[in-house]
């Protein structure tokens, strides 16, 4: 019973902390409509929902009165060059009602070298949202690979205005990994230590187990203490997830879920 006990608790941690999401390709209004009515449970709340720029508006509608935020996604999945066409983006997803914006940042064009250009997409990016909107930076550790570069990357984001750093999209072969988590974390205590200012982290993809958040969710407790990991500085960027979540919270076993 204690350890089901404790399950439940660190669940019930975990589900507060979610970014429900549907990226799927072929999404609709129905299934937007499902996202944000799984999204206030009788056991608390996610943290926000997730969803493509298309959607803002509706979820925004959906959620209302409920004090989940509305996420969406620019530039995505591919980070590509066009950071005009993605500025407009996030204005638009922003008067839709957008409480925070992920973006994937150029990180093809940051491991080519172009550093700087990478780092004026995403203040150009931080500009167009106006508080208490927040940018969350992707950052696609992954596709990045070398450990160096994704400390780099991660000091990028976060010196050009990130307010959280994200591992990936969900859309690539290797997305959220402990590996990266690790690193990541360093440069937000790194960050907080050297410059006072707080940084937020969601890892993202193939997270979809208690199991797989509980490792998360130990990583940040040792690296930035037990009380850091709230809503306001970490998300699990997932759409199986929250079932699991559930289930344990309920008395099951919380077995693995298909999704993001």
């Amino acid at each position: 019973m204690a350890d089901q006990s404790a399950s439940a608790a660190l669940a019930a941690r975990a589900l507060a902390l979610v970014d429900l999401t549907n990226l799927n390709d072929g999404c609709t209004d129905a299934d937007i409509d499902a996202l944000c009515a799984r999204a206030v449970t009788p056991h608390g709340q996610v943290a926000a929902v997730c969803v493509y720029p298309a959607f803002v508006a509706r979820s925004k509608a959906r959620l209302a009165g409920t004090g989940v935020k509305v996420a969406t996604v620019v530039n995505f999945p591919a980070g590509g060059d066009d950071t005009a066409a993605v500025v407009r983006e996030t204005q638009q997803a922003i008067a839709d009602g957008a409480d925070e914006i992920d973006l994937v940042m150029p990180y093809r064009a940051f491991v080519a070298g172009r550093r700087g250009f990478a780092e004026e997409q995403i203040i150009r990016v931080k500009a167009a949202i106006p508080a208490p909107a927040q940018l969350k930076v992707i950052l696609e550790t992954g596709e990045i690979g070398d450990p160096l570069l994704i400390h780099q990357a991660s000091q990028v984001a976060i010196a050009a205005g990130a307010d959280f750093i994200k591992t990936s999209t969900g859309k690539v072969k290797i997305n959220a990994t402990l590996e990266a988590a690790e690193i990541m974390l360093t440069v937000i205590e790194e960050t907080r230590r050297d410059h006072g200012r707080p940084v937020g982290f969601k890892p993202a993809g193939g997270i979809r187990t208690l199991d797989d958040a509980t490792a998360y969710l130990a990583l940040a407790d040792r690296i930035l203490g037990p009380n850091w990991a709230t809503a306001a500085t970490f998300r699990f960027g997932a759409s199986g997830l929250l079932d699991a979540l559930l289930d344990v919270i309920k008395g099951g076993t919380g077995s693995a879920r298909e999704g993001y």
